[in-house]
C-alpha cells in the first residue's frame, strides 16, 4: 500500500469520486477539489476518516488551483499524482451557443487542465510523480450539439503529450479517453439513483455492458502506479470497444 499524495480535481461526483475512493482504498492520501458545494460537503464527511483534504472551488481559477497544491505541500509535505478530471458539457446547437458557454466549457475542463498542471509541476518534479488527464472519446468521434466539450476534450488530449515532452523523464503524463460510464450511483445524494439501462444499451457493446466509473479508476490507479513506469504521453479508451466498432444502420 502507498502512502503517496494525489490531488484529483472533480473528485466529489461521477468518475471522479470513483478515482478518489480507489485512490483512497490504494492508501492515497489525498486532496480533492470540487465545485459543487453539496457534493464537496458530502465527500468531505465520506473520507472524514482518511487523511483527505476538501478544497471547494473552481479549477478555471488559478486561486483556487493554488490552494490545492498549497494544501498538499502544507498537510502532505509534497504531491505525488494529478488527476485532472474536472469538467462540465453545455449542450447546444452551434448556432445557438455563446461565445461565453463556449469559454466557460474550455476554461473548465482545458484551461483548469493546465492550471493544476502548472501548478502542481514543481511538486511533481520532486516526487517524480504522475498526471493523468480525463478526456473522452468525443476527443475523436462525436454526438450532435457538442462542440465545446468535443473541443476541450481534443485539447486534453494534445496537452498530455505536450506536458509528457516537457515534464520526462522526471514527471509521466498520460491520458485516459471514457466512453459511455453510467454515474449514476456516483453523484451526490440528491441526484442518486439506480442506473436505467437497457439491454440494448449494453449490447451495443463489443464488451457486453456499459461502462461503470470503476473501470476508469483502475485504469487511473495504474497509471500512476511504479507499474506504469515506461508509459507516457499515451491515450487509453475505456470504452467497452465502442469506438473500435462500425455502425451500419
Amino acid at each position: 500500500m502507498t502512502t503517496h499524495a494525489a490531488l484529483v480535481t472533480g473528485g466529489g461526483q461521477g468518475i471522479g469520486r470513483a478515482i478518489a475512493a480507489r485512490l483512497a482504498r490504494d492508501g492515497y492520501r489525498l486532496v480533492l477539489v470540487e465545485h459543487d458545494p453539496e457534493a464537496a460537503e458530502e465527500i468531505a464527511a465520506e473520507f472524514a476518516a482518511g487523511d483527505t483534504r476538501v478544497v471547494v472551488g473552481d479549477v478555471a481559477d488559478p486561486a483556487c488551483v493554488q490552494e490545492a497544491v498549497t494544501a498538499a505541500k502544507e498537510r502532505f509535505g509534497g504531491l505525488d499524482a494529478l488527476v485532472n478530471n474536472a469538467g462540465i458539457m453545455i449542450r447546444k446547437p452551434v448556432t445557438a451557443l455563446t461565445l461565453d458557454e463556449w469559454n466557460r466549457v474550455l476554461a473548465t475542463n482545458l484551461t483548469g487542465a493546465f492550471l493544476t498542471a502548472q501548478a502542481a509541476a514543481p511538486l511533481l518534479v520532486e516526487s517524480r510523480g504522475a498526471i493523468v488527464n480525463i478526456a473522452s472519446t468525443r476527443a475523436t468521434m462525436s454526438e450532435a450539439d457538442t462542440e465545446a466539450y468535443s473541443a476541450s476534450k481534443g485539447g486534453i488530449v494534445a496537452l498530455t503529450h505536450a506536458l509528457a515532452v516537457s515534464l520526462g523523464p522526471s514527471v509521466r503524463v498520460n491520458a485516459v479517453s471514457p466512453g459511455w460510464i453510467d454515474v449514476s450511483e456516483w453523484k451526490k445524494r440528491e441526484s442518486r439513483h439506480a442506473a436505467d439501462l437497457s439491454a440494448e444499451d449494453h449490447a451495443q457493446h463489443p464488451a457486453g455492458r456499459v461502462g461503470r466509473p470503476e473501470d476508469v479508476a483502475s485504469l487511473v490507479a495504474y497509471l500512476l502506479g511504479p507499474e506504469a513506469g515506461f508509459i507516457t504521453g499515451a491515450e487509453f479508451l475505456v470504452d467497452g470497444g465502442m469506438t473500435r466498432k462500425m455502425i451500419y444502420v
